[in-house]
């Protein structure tokens, strides 16, 4: 089923109405009824009662977003949410990894503890535990040392700071955020695709797959890097959309 996205965006804001000195436009986006004016929605087209939120001329109309706009503005904001999520479970790791750096000795004697009472229990199974790929890993890690694990905390949270600050760029729609996502996520590619190669995992792939379609879309939905006309033409789209928009909306021709 197709999205109106225009008249969902409506339903949840309000609608966006302008009085164009222009006499043509003007008269074509009012209407008379008995309950006093009403101006067609520059977002969805439907004739709203109440004065104008705005006048002036047709060329100095609001920016309203509509249609493709509407639903690119919505798949950044969920890539927004995803970068959000992720900038925050990394944080909850470099924590752990800081806490652990701080109180090595006594992780290290509370899991021996839990791994001999387990024991038995696992070998009850035929599951060796002593052999575990995790609880190897687990037993490596008590080797580190405090400065290593301290740096491991710190580029942590480095990569969680990047992830928020793409996540808040993003929901607004600013062109930097836009820019540093497409950078960042594409020089952690070659890492997943190496992870990739070490252990395959749908959670792995999944990841790898979003990012790669995400690097994509933005770069060629922003034309960014002068990719489909660059800063220009993505300039020259936005600048002249007042004037369609207001035209579109009274039902004339657009000029060229």
């Amino acid at each position: 089923m197709k999205i109106d996205w225009d008249r969902r965006t409506c339903a949840r804001r309000g609608h966006a109405t302008y009085a164009p000195d222009e006499p043509v436009l003007r008269d074509r986006l009012r209407a008379g009824t008995s309950l006093g004016e009403a101006w067609r929605c520059l977002r969805c087209g439907d004739f709203v009662l109440g004065a104008p939120h705005g006048a002036g001329p047709a060329d100095e109309a609001p920016l309203v977003p509509r249609g493709k706009v509407l639903r690119d503005l919505f798949i950044l904001r969920f890539l927004a949410v995803e970068r959000a999520v992720r900038g925050v479970f990394i944080v909850l790791v470099a924590a752990a990894v800081w806490r652990f750096s701080n109180s090595q000795d006594s992780v290290r004697r509370l899991f021996d503890e839990y791994l001999n009472v387990l024991r038995p229990v696992f070998r009850h199974f035929h599951y060796d535990l002593d052999h575990s790929p995790v609880v190897g890993s687990i037993q490596k890690s008590f080797g580190y040392k405090h400065s290593t694990l301290v740096l491991v905390a710190a580029l942590l949270l480095a990569y969680a700071l990047i992830e928020l600050v793409e996540a808040g760029g993003l929901w607004y729609a600013k062109r930097w955020a836009e820019y540093l996502t497409v950078v960042a996520t594409a020089a952690f590619l070659p890492l997943e695709i190496y992870e990739l190669t070490e252990h395959v995992s749908w959670l792995k792939i999944a990841t790898l797959v979003l990012n790669i379609l995400a690097v994509l879309y933005i770069a060629l939905a922003k034309r960014l890097f002068g990719l489909r006309g660059g800063r220009a033409a993505f300039d020259e789209e936005r600048q002249s959309a007042s004037l369609l928009e207001v035209e579109e909306s009274a039902g004339v021709a657009a000029h060229a």
